[in-house]
């Protein structure tokens, strides 16, 4: 396994290599949903990448950016075993040299749920995924379902743009109990982690509701809500009930398919999830 700091040590192990690259962007610090997203990389090309980049770019002033984990040795010994062919890990100075000025600016896709309460954060998502694809050139990039509004605005962006790439999009990988795999569940203590069910405890009665007819989306939107504010360690940040694909708001009766997402403290801990109700 190569791993490398530099973009142009990656065009260069890039360049020998003979047929489709699968790309798997990462923050490090990875677990199982990650190696999901290796496994569907390696069995739908003919090599795969990684890269391991806490991109600043897309972390506010008052957000975890110095306390976001990393275990640099940890994720290389984990991708390795998955038979990756090359890790690109460069330091913030490679991407964001000195005099860097060139940001991309998504569209409405970004502006409501986390790029309304987190500004410029989809622009910073934007701008390093798109250095990361100019540096790796994959065939197919593979991204989570978790991060829904990411996964629409780089999906988005790929389009806008003609990027000459595939994005796959791979459902959310759970916990037993249904907490949504995180590299952040690690700031979590004993009792928050057993308070944390709660996000998809709130889903999964909403779906239920769904299954059975329901197609309020206010009536939908406060059985979440009611669920979450029911756990005395959650702070509820919002739960939204929105198009799945424009993620406009929605309210009064639904047509076709929903999106509820959702942003939730657990301590100092913010956790995001959503389910697609269909």
């Amino acid at each position: 396994m190569h791993v490398v700091h530099t973009v142009a040590e990656c065009r260069h192990i890039r360049a020998l290599l003979r047929g489709s690259v699968g790309f798997v962007p990462t923050m490090g610090y990875l677990h199982e949903g990650h190696m999901i997203l290796v496994r569907h990389a390696r069995a739908e090309n003919d090599h795969v990448a990684v890269s391991i980049f806490v991109n600043p770019a897309q972390f506010g002033p008052n957000e975890d950016f110095a306390a976001y984990p990393r275990d640099l040795n940890r994720d290389l010994a984990m991708l390795e075993r998955e038979g990756v062919g090359f890790v690109f890990n460069p330091s913030p100075d490679v991407v964001y040299p000195k005099g860097f000025e060139t940001y991309i600016v998504p569209g409405a896709v970004a502006e409501p749920l986390e790029g309304e309460r987190r500004p410029g954060h989809f622009r910073g998502v934007d701008t390093v995924v798109a250095k990361l694809f100019n540096a790796v050139q994959p065939a197919r990039a593979y991204f989570g379902e978790k991060d829904a509004q990411q996964v629409r605005v780089i999906k988005r962006m790929v389009k806008d743009l003609d990027m000459p790439l595939d994005v796959v999009v791979v459902p959310t990988v759970r916990e037993a109990d249904g907490l949504a795999m995180s590299s952040r569940n690690v700031y979590l203590n004993q009792r928050e982690r057993a308070a944390a069910v709660c996000l998809i405890n709130g889903m999964r009665l909403a779906q239920q509701r769904w299954q059975q007819g329901e197609r309020d989306a206010d009536t939908l939107r406060n059985i979440v809500e009611q669920t979450i504010r029911a756990e005395p360690l959650a702070i509820l940040d919002y739960v939204s009930i929105a198009d799945s694909e424009s993620l406009k708001e929605l309210h009064g009766h639904i047509e076709g398919a929903a999106l509820i997402s959702m942003a939730v403290r657990i301590g100092k801990t913010r956790l995001i999830d959503n389910m697609t109700l269909e």
